[in-house]
C-alpha cells in the first residue's frame, strides 16, 4: 500500500496528462511537417522528373510509407511495452521519431548524391511511421493506466490532443517561414528548420517522459510475474 500509495503521488495528475499529451503532439508535429514538405519541397529537392505530377506522386508515395510502418511499431513496441515497460518503450518510440524527424532535415538532396538520397528520405519516413505506431498506443496506456477507476476517459483523451495539436504546430511553422524566406531561401535551407527543431522538442518530451515512473498496473504484472 505505502509503494502504490508515494507511485500515485510521483505520477501526479500533471505528470501524467503533460507526459501523454507532450509525447503525442510532437510526434505527430513531427509526422506532418513531412506532410508539408511531400507536397512543397521533396518534388522537386528529392524526386526531380520532367514530369511534375510524377515526382509529386513520388514524394507522396513515400508519404503513405509511414502508414505501412504504423501497426509494425504498435505491435513491435506494444510486445516490449509488456514486457520491459510502458515508460521505456514510450522513450524508445520518441527517440526513433525524433532521429528519424532530424536525419530528414540533415539529408542531402538528390542533386548532392543521387537516388540515394530519396532512398534515405524514405528510410526515414519508415522510421517515423514506427515511431508514432508505438508512441500512439503507449502514450493511452500511460494516461489510463495512471487514471483514477472514474477518470480513466478523460485521462485517455489528452494523448488524442497530441494529433489536432501537433497538426496545427506543423501547418503554423511552415507558414511562418514560406511568409518571412523567399522561394529561393525556403528552398535552400528553410524548409529543414522544421525538421532540425524537432531536436529541441524531443529533448522537452524525453525530460517530461524520464519524470515518470511506471504504472501501477505494469508493476503489478512485475510482482506477479504476469510479463508476457
Amino acid at each position: 500500500m505505502k509503494q502504490e500509495a508515494a507511485l500515485m503521488q510521483a505520477n501526479s495528475q500533471g505528470k501524467i496528462l503533460l507526459g501523454s499529451l507532450v509525447g503525442t503532439t510532437i510526434e505527430f508535429f513531427d509526422f506532418y511537417i513531412y506532410a508539408n514538405a511531400a507536397v512543397l519541397v521533396f518534388p522537386a529537392l528529392f524526386f526531380p522528373s520532367s514530369n511534375a505530377t510524377n515526382a509529386m506522386l513520388q514524394s507522396l508515395a513515400t508519404f503513405a510509407i509511414a502508414f505501412f510502418a504504423r501497426p509494425l511499431g504498435s505491435a513491435l513496441f506494444g510486445h516490449f511495452g509488456d514486457r520491459v515497460g510502458r515508460k521505456a518503450t514510450l522513450v524508445a518510440a520518441l527517440m526513433t521519431m525524433g532521429l528519424s524527424t532530424v536525419a530528414i532535415g540533415l539529408l542531402p538532396t538528390y542533386a548532392s548524391i543521387g537516388i540515394a538520397a530519396p532512398i534515405l528520405l524514405t528510410l526515414c519516413r519508415f522510421g517515423q511511421g514506427l515511431g508514432l505506431g508505438g508512441e500512439w498506443g503507449g502514450a493511452v496506456l500511460l494516461a489510463t493506466e495512471n487514471a483514477p477507476p472514474h477518470k480513466r476517459a478523460w485521462y485517455g483523451m489528452f494523448p488524442q490532443l497530441g494529433a489536432p495539436i501537433g497538426f496545427l504546430m506543423s501547418g503554423g511553422i511552415f507558414l511562418l517561414l514560406s511568409d518571412s524566406l523567399s522561394n529561393e531561401q525556403f528552398f535552400d535551407f528553410g524548409w529543414r528548420i522544421p525538421f532540425l527543431a524537432s531536436t529541441l522538442l524531443v529533448l522537452v518530451g524525453l525530460y517530461v517522459r524520464l519524470n515518470i515512473t511506471e504504472t501501477p498496473a505494469f508493476l503489478e504484472s512485475l510482482k506477479f510475474n504476469k510479463r508476457v
